[in-house]
């Protein structure tokens, strides 16, 4: 018979509304997928979202210097048990959440099984459970992104109009479907002239994902190019918050608006320390399953 403390402790898990998790990727770098999932966030922040943004670049993280934040702490000082996962939550606009990651500690790449479930430990004793994590991965096909693209319940990929970011776009979304099972992407296209732009983009990725792979891709939203947005960067501010009415600004909301239709995935407790369970134990899909 469960004691009363455990039966509320069960019930304050079964209760608690499925956490929406998505994580923002993309094939090559400097595509402006950091830009993208902090504004987002905070777009979604702004909506009434309780949102938390976990840099997940273990290695080489910017998230806060993108929004000129200095944390004290972050996941590494975690992982040497300086302090626990709440000491390292850092406040941004619109009452975001974000906790950082360190920027280059390379041990941070390949953590051991026992610093990893650590961390999962600590997520679950946050003291406030988000609606919604955002999860900005390194970019890149290597299997540690892979991991956090496959735990997530959206996977969105940035991508510009370069061919080397359409390229590795392509090459990511091939090695995540065929790999790890991954069938499901959402395209966000980046430094574009326009939105017809960002759509004929979308088009090229999609034609050619039709035909050699089996995915599904939905054109998300589209970021053109702003000088607005590019003073933002400069002056180390979400262009969201910075000047909301910008051309990107509003982009950004609508990108978040999109993300909001789409239903949270009911799996389990939904909870972010459930993500990183699942993250922990995610692995290649191979022909009798997951290795």
């Amino acid at each position: 018979m469960l004691r009363k403390s455990q039966t509320s402790g069960l019930e304050k898990v079964l209760n608690r509304t499925p956490a929406k998790v998505i994580a923002v990727t993309s094939g090559k770098g400097g595509v402006g997928k950091t830009n993208i999932a902090a504004n987002v966030s905070i777009s979604l922040a702004a909506d009434g979202n309780k949102v938390m943004l976990l840099d997940a670049d273990l290695g080489l993280a910017n998230v806060d210097v993108l929004l000129g934040l200095q944390p004290k702490f972050n996941l590494s000082h975690v992982v040497s048990g300086e302090c626990d996962l709440d000491s390292t939550v850092i406040e941004g606009p619109q009452r975001l959440k974000i906790v950082p990651a360190s920027s280059g500690n390379f041990s941070m790449l390949d953590l051991p099984s026992a610093s990893q479930a650590a961390i999962i430990q600590a997520f679950s004793t946050l003291a406030e459970q988000p609606d919604v994590l955002v999860v900005d991965t390194a970019a890149g096909i290597s299997e540690g992104v892979a991991r956090f693209v496959q735990a997530a319940q959206q996977a969105i990929v940035v991508v510009c109009d370069e061919p080397a970011s359409l390229t590795d776009a392509y090459a990511l979304i091939k090695v995540f479907s065929r790999e790890y099972g991954i069938r499901r992407f959402q395209i966000v296209t980046n430094q574009t002239r326009d939105a017809w732009e960002g759509r004929i983009l979308y088009t090229k990725l999609r034609k050619v994902a039709d035909l050699y792979l089996d995915v599904v891709l939905r054109h998300l939203g589209n970021v053109p190019m702003d000088p607005w947005l590019r003073r933002a960067v400069q002056e180390q501010r979400a262009v969201v918050d910075a000047y909301p009415r910008s051309v990107s600004g509003q982009a950004f909301k609508d990108i978040a608006r999109s993300l909001q239709q789409i239903p949270a995935a009911m799996r389990a407790s939904g909870n972010i320390e459930f993500f990183l369970e699942r993250l922990l134990a995610a692995g290649p899909v191979r022909a009798g399953g997951i290795a």
